[in-house]
């Protein structure tokens, strides 16, 4: 954590970071024109970002994009805030998100974090029915994640599995992992009370997929990069997975390296990790 709070401590950085979150996924050239710096400035702060770990990049073509990465600022979050003050910085948290992203337009998600654990066992987490329950809070994507196979879904213990039409699209035991997403659905309608207008509306979005990328750093830490894309600007479905992925991840991050997930409220729920 030393270096993502050395990271922080300079305004430059912090104004480069508040680019990222008000726009995702920015060229260097873009980033320089919003910042009024010289592209030297913007390259050392971005370097020192990216080792961090607050900042990662992904390829387009010719095109180096820069993404705010969430994972470091939602540990220091989980570390030092919310065991004090959960519910009343959760509260002003929304309400900042609120505000802040109302007119946001992002066509993508993408999640970059450490995990102590070896891809191996990554891999299983992501794909054995057993452990993806414990970080999905019961529910998930079912299959066997084979490139072509379908994929059902369950929302929570004691639903489903529905068939949403939903496939892989490319699996690389221990190393990529990627599937359509699904489209809003009358269990949904019901659960959130919409309309049936309403859901028609929202079934109209384009269908998005997700990937899960797995580096291995050393023999005992892997990367993960998650990258939730294909959606169009100011997607509805992208604005309920954005915070739904991070919750997912947190938990998925602490049942690899402790045995536990941690609950919507704070409890720790007992799992053992793959073994």
């Amino acid at each position: 954590m030393d270096a993502v709070f050395r990271a922080l401590a300079d305004a430059g950085r912090r104004r480069l970071l508040d680019a990222l979150n008000g726009r995702n996924g920015q060229t260097l050239r873009e980033l320089c024109e919003v910042l009024d710096m010289t592209r030297q400035a913007v390259t050392k702060h971005l370097a020192v970002l990216e080792e961090a770990g607050l900042v990662t990049t992904r390829r387009r073509g010719r095109e180096k994009l820069h993404y705010l990465n969430v994972a470091p600022i939602n540990d220091i979050a989980d570390r030092w805030i919310r065991q004090y003050d959960r519910g009343r910085v959760h509260a002003l948290a929304d309400l900042k998100t609120a505000l802040e992203e109302a007119h946001v337009s992002q066509t993508e998600f993408v999640y970059q974090t450490y995990i102590r654990t070896t891809p191996e066992k990554l891999w299983q987490a992501l794909t054995e029915p057993v452990f993806i329950a414990r970080y999905f809070e019961g529910g998930g994507p079912r299959s066997d994640f084979q490139k072509g196979s379908p994929i059902t879904w369950k929302m929570g213990p004691d639903d489903g599995p529905h068939d949403w039409d939903q496939r892989v699209l490319e699996s690389e035991p221990h190393r990529k992992l990627s599937y359509t997403w699904h489209n809003y659905q009358p269990e949904m309608a019901e659960m959130f009370g919409w309309s049936d207008q309403k859901l028609a509306e929202l079934q109209q979005e384009k269908i998005s997929k997700v990937t899960f990328e797995i580096e291995e750093m050393t023999p005992s830490a892997v990367q993960l990069t998650v990258t939730h894309d294909d959606f169009e600007p100011d997607s509805e479905m992208l604005k309920g997975v954005r915070e739904g992925w991070i919750g997912i991840l947190s938990n998925l991050k602490s049942l690899l390296e402790t045995g536990w997930t941690v609950s919507e409220d704070g409890a720790p729920q007992g799992a053992s990790a793959p073994a």
